[in-house]
């Protein structure tokens, strides 16, 4: 008869049969629920799914613990977050905590009270890297005594993880927020401490990391790029003096004012501080933008209140990140409507939309995809009485030449330009079908067909932009399971354990002669970009994803497709200051304009592979070592 360790069944009296539940909150709503089921042996079963917009995992499966708490294995089943196929395995060989990249928002919690239990503040992590706990905030919450830990180690910032009074799991705000069936009302409430906690790091690292030189700043025999004629000057001397560029001329061995600090440029170029047209601001994104040589970024659709917040923090350098060009983002209700809460279904709730962006600095309106078609005739026109651009995700029951009849000023995603000749399934794209129907069918298009270019002609003609997102679709339709993601690839070894580990899950799920299909879709997409350019259409480039790390790889892309990298660099700088309303200050290197700059190793404008070597960043005069902020952010660097 197999005897049972004395651990085991002091497990099975606290825990046998007992099933926790815990809800997915998306924008204030129940999206998804996970439920824990624990057995008398140390394992516990588990089932976790959500629904966001049409996407979201559906995993089922079995954590076996020690007695130390530690997994000895783990299986996990079913479809992830792209509904690509999860089967993920792991069986102790060494000790180590391994985390799943499918993993459930418990698992978070069960790491930190293994560290808890050991007494450690530190663990090592299978296959590499190490966790580190630090406690934060106790409160109660409807009679409930629990307590924040920040883990750090995974992610590119700590992630936070709430117990109960018994280091049992309570909620969790990585990714989407899980917390405790019937508790989901305290949820804003525990965000707000770790907005408290994130926002004391945030300005720890600031006052550590950034300097500004009390008697000014000369960049000396540095090579700098004029962003107006797309060209390099060599040989420079740029004096920054206090948050402004006070002069550039040729150096020829000029003196420095007296107490003024130098940087040799020698071999190095100066670039105005780059722009990302597309972004989706979190607060760890500052350090990644700053460091990446990213000074400014146009935010496509947040949380205005908390982004407002952060850009008070970040314009004061209090935090430090990007200055911050607002956009309001409006979605009508339906399945599949956006996780932001602005909803617009009517004129007047589209007039109170219009209007509080307006009164909170907003210079554009961003539609989503479930916008009613009808409405935005009256969304485009109040926005422009207001002063305010429009741009956005083509609505679902229209395509793009409908939406720029409209007065739309652009659209993003160039997965849009295609599905505007998909007219018949126009109703489908405020579902996944506006990512998976390009993927079947963009490389069919004949771009040099006439109904192609008489659209391209009309959108030169309207001066309409283009925010293609390249990156978006080289991921999802290029990345394949077991290799690392084209964006990520240059830089895989540098991520934190769970990044590195999530960039070869893969894009799209393919089968039979997909492959080629969704890789020719994709070069389809290039080709589209570079067929606007030339048409003279603007463009701007954006990420829609990982902030600074992935516009270098966008960068990339758009000299693939053919654009030139001195014109790539331009179309990041002076031409996106002039569409994001900042070309008086930023955009350029030009005495009396903001030193914001960035330094790279190379020559950019040249080979585009050296945009990923920055070296020394200035942001509003603030000098930053962009080695310091890639490792404040988690990066082996």
């Amino acid at each position: 008869m197999r005897m049972i360790p004395i651990w085991a069944l002091l497990f099975a009296v606290s825990a046998m049969g007992q099933v926790r539940k815990y809800s997915v909150v998306i924008s204030g709503r129940t999206a998804g629920h996970e439920t824990l089921t624990f057995s008398g042996d140390g394992s516990v079963k588990l089932a976790f799914d959500y629904n966001d917009r049409g996407r979201g995992p559906d995993v089922t499966g079995q954590y076996v613990f020690d007695r130390q708490g530690m997994p000895v294995s783990i299986e996990l089943n079913g479809q992830d977050y792209n509904h690509a196929p999860v089967a993920e395995r792991f069986n102790a060989k060494a000790g180590g905590w391994y985390v799943p990249v499918n993993s459930p928002g418990a698992d978070m919690a069960w790491l930190a009270k293994a560290m808890l239990t050991a007494k450690k503040t530190s663990m090592q992590l299978l296959p590499g890297g190490v966790a580190t706990l630090e406690r934060g905030a106790t409160v109660e919450v409807k009679g409930q005594r629990v307590t924040l830990y920040w883990i750090g180690g995974l992610d590119f910032s700590p992630n936070p993880v709430w117990l109960d009074a018994n280091n049992e799991f309570f909620a969790g705000t990585t990714g989407f927020p899980v917390i405790r069936e019937g508790f989901e009302d305290s949820l804003a409430r525990l965000t707000a401490l770790e907005d408290e906690g994130d926002g004391k790091r945030l300005r720890d690292l600031a006052g550590k990391l950034g300097r500004k030189p009390a008697q000014g700043l000369a960049i000396r025999h540095v090579r700098v790029f004029d962003a107006d004629k797309a060209t390099t000057v060599e040989n420079q001397i740029v004096i920054v003096r206090g948050n402004r560029i006070e002069s550039m001329a040729a150096d020829g061995g000029r003196a420095v004012p007296a107490g003024m600090e130098t940087i040799d440029g020698t071999g190095k170029t100066l670039l105005p501080g780059l722009f990302d047209m597309h972004a989706h601001f979190e607060a760890y994104e500052g350090l990644l933008n700053v460091a990446s040589g990213v000074t400014t970024i146009r935010d496509m659709g947040n949380d205005l209140d908390r982004l407002l917040g952060w850009k008070k923090q970040m314009d004061a350098n209090e935090m430090i990140g990007p200055r911050v060009v607002l956009c309001g983002m409006v979605d009508g209700r339906g399945p599949y409507t956006s996780r932001r809460p602005i909803k617009t279904d009517n004129e007047a709730e589209a007039r109170k939309a219009i209007l509080d962006f307006k009164a909170q600095g907003v210079i554009q309106t961003k539609l989503y995809s479930s916008v009613p078609p009808s409405l935005v005739p009256f969304i485009v026109r109040f926005s422009h009485e207001n002063g305010m651009r429009v741009s956005g995700h083509v609505p679902a029951g229209m395509i793009a030449e409908q939406m720029v009849d409209g007065g739309a000023d652009e659209f993003q995603h160039i997965n849009f330009f295609f599905l505007n000749f998909l007219p018949k399934e126009a109703p489908l794209t405020n579902t996944r079908a506006r990512i998976t129907l390009p993927a079947e069918h963009a490389r069919e298009l004949n771009l040099d067909s006439e109904p192609v270019t008489a659209f391209i002609a009309k959108l030169s003609q309207k001066k309409i932009v283009v925010d293609p997102t390249l990156g978006v679709f080289e991921a999802q339709y290029t990345a394949r399971p077991d290799l690392p993601s084209p964006g990520f690839a240059a830089i895989i070894d540098q991520l934190p354990v769970q990044r590195r580990r999530a960039a070869f899950q893969g894009g799209l799920p393919t089968q039979g002669d997909e492959d080629k299909k969704f890789r020719a879709s994709f070069q389809a997409m290039l080709d589209a970009t570079a067929q606007l350019y030339r048409a003279g259409v603007p463009l701007v480039l954006g990420t829609d994803g990982v902030q600074g790390l992935l516009l270098h790889r966008e960068f990339e892309l758009w000299v693939q497709a053919g654009i030139p990298a001195r014109q790539v660099l331009r179309l990041a700088t002076i031409a996106a200051a002039r569409i994001g309303r900042a070309d008086a200050d930023r955009g350029s290197v030009t005495p009396g304009k903001l030193a914001d700059l960035a330094l790279f190793e190379g020559n950019p404008a040249q080979d585009i592979t050296d945009i990923r070597k920055p070296r020394v960043v200035l942001k509003d005069g603030v000098v930053y070592k962009s080695d310091d902020l890639y490792r404040a952010a988690g990066m082996v660097r």
